[in-house]
C-alpha cells in the first residue's frame, strides 16, 4: 500500500524553487497532535497555576480573618475578666457600706436594723470572688453565667442596702444631739501604738488592762475634741500626767492624757474638732502619744468602736 505524502517547495526571491521537502500525511497528523497536546498541556497547567494561585489568596485571606477573629475573641475575654474585677470591688465596697451602717448604728445607739446580717441572703455572706484570671485560650462560658447570677445578687444587695440607710437617715434625724455628743472622730493624727484591752505593762512587764487607746506622734501635735461637751477637768492625773476630760451628756465622757498642754479650761463648751490640748509625754510615758479612752456610764469602752474616719 503507497503512503500519500504532502510535497512542500520553498521559492526563492526570484520565483524559482529553492528546496522542496516531502512529508508523509501521517507524520503530519502525529506533529498536529502532538502540537494540540503540547498547547492542551501547558494550557492545562496555566489554568491550574492560576486556580493555584487564587486558592492561595482566598486561603491568606481567610487565614487574616481567622487571626482577626481570635484577636477579637481575646479582646472579648479581657473584657469579660475585666468586668469580673468590677463586679468583685463592687461587691467589696457593698460589704464594706453594710459595715459602715453596723459602726454608725452601733455609735447611735440603734437597733442592728431588719435583717441585719443578710445582706446577700441567708448566711449575709458575699459570695466568693469570680476567678477572672482565666488563660485567654480557655472558653469563658462558666464565668458570664456566674457573673450574670452575682450581678443579680448585687442588684438585690443593693435595694436592700438602700432600704436600709433610708431607715437609718430617718432614725438619726431625730437623734442629732445625741450624735453631736457621741465621739465619732480620731482626737488626732499619728500611728496606733496600743490598743483597747488587756496588755503587758511597759512599765511593769505584767498583764493588765489598758482602757484606751494610744496614738503616737511628735511632741505638739494638735489633739481635738471628739463630741460636742463641756470640759470638765484640766490638770495633772498621777501617772496620766497633764489630762482633759470632757463630758458629752448621755452618760458619755472622753478622756486625753499626757497631754504637753492644755489650750481648754474647765467649763468650756467644745465642739467635735476643736483643738483642745497639744501631745507630750507627761506623767508615765514612755514618749510622746496621746492616751485616750472613752467611758460609757462610767464603764470603758473600746474607742476604736466610735472612730468613723
Amino acid at each position: 500500500m503507497m503512503t500519500k505524502k504532502i510535497s512542500i517547495g520553498i521559492l526563492g526571491h526570484s520565483g524559482e524553487r529553492v528546496e522542496r521537502f516531502t512529508i508523509p500525511i501521517t507524520l503530519l497528523f502525529v506533529l498536529t497532535l502532538a502540537t494540540f497536546s503540547v498547547v492542551a498541556f501547558f494550557g492545562f497547567v496555566i489554568y491550574g497555576y492560576h486556580g493555584l494561585r487564587q486558592s492561595i489568596v482566598a486561603n491568606g485571606q481567610m487565614a487574616r480573618t481567622i487571626m482577626d477573629q481570635r484577636d477579637e475573641i481575646t479582646q472579648q475575654r479581657l473584657q469579660i475578666q475585666s468586668f469580673a474585677d468590677d463586679i468583685n470591688a463592687l461587691k467589696d465596697n457593698l460589704v464594706t457600706l453594710n459595715h459602715f451602717e453596723e459602726k454608725i448604728r452601733v455609735i447611735a445607739n440603734l437597733d442592728p436594723g431588719k435583717g441585719n446580717g443578710s445582706l446577700f441572703g441567708v448566711g449575709g455572706a458575699a459570695p466568693d470572688d469570680l476567678a477572672s484570671q482565666l488563660a485567654l485560650t480557655q472558653r469563658h462560658e462558666g464565668l458570664m453565667r456566674e457573673m450574670h447570677r452575682q450581678v443579680n445578687e448585687l442588684n438585690t444587695a443593693t435595694l436592700h442596702q438602700e432600704d436600709s440607710f433610708g431607715t437609718l437617715l430617718h432614725k438619726l434625724e431625730g437623734q442629732r444631739s445625741f450624735l453631736a455628743s457621741t465621739p465619732a472622730i480620731r482626737p488626732t493624727s499619728g500611728w496606733l501604738s496600743s490598743r483597747f484591752g488587756y496588755r503587758v505593762s511597759p512599765f511593769t512587764d505584767r498583764k493588765e488592762f489598758h482602757k484606751g487607746v494610744d496614738i503616737a506622734n511628735h511632741k505638739g501635735t494638735a489633739i481635738m475634741a471628739t463630741a460636742n461637751g463641756v470640759v470638765t477637768y484640766v490638770g495633772k492625773k498621777g501617772g496620766m500626767g497633764n489630762m482633759v476630760v470632757i463630758d458629752h451628756g448621755h452618760g458619755m465622757i472622753t478622756r486625753y492624757a499626757h497631754l504637753s498642754q492644755a489650750l481648754k479650761k474647765r467649763g468650756e463648751t467644745v465642739k467635735r474638732g476643736d483643738i483642745i490640748a497639744q501631745m507630750g509625754s507627761s506623767g508615765r510615758s514612755t514618749g510622746p502619744h496621746l492616751h485616750y479612752e472613752v467611758h460609757l456610764n462610767g464603764v470603758p469602752v473600746n474607742p476604736a468602736k466610735y472612730i468613723l474616719n
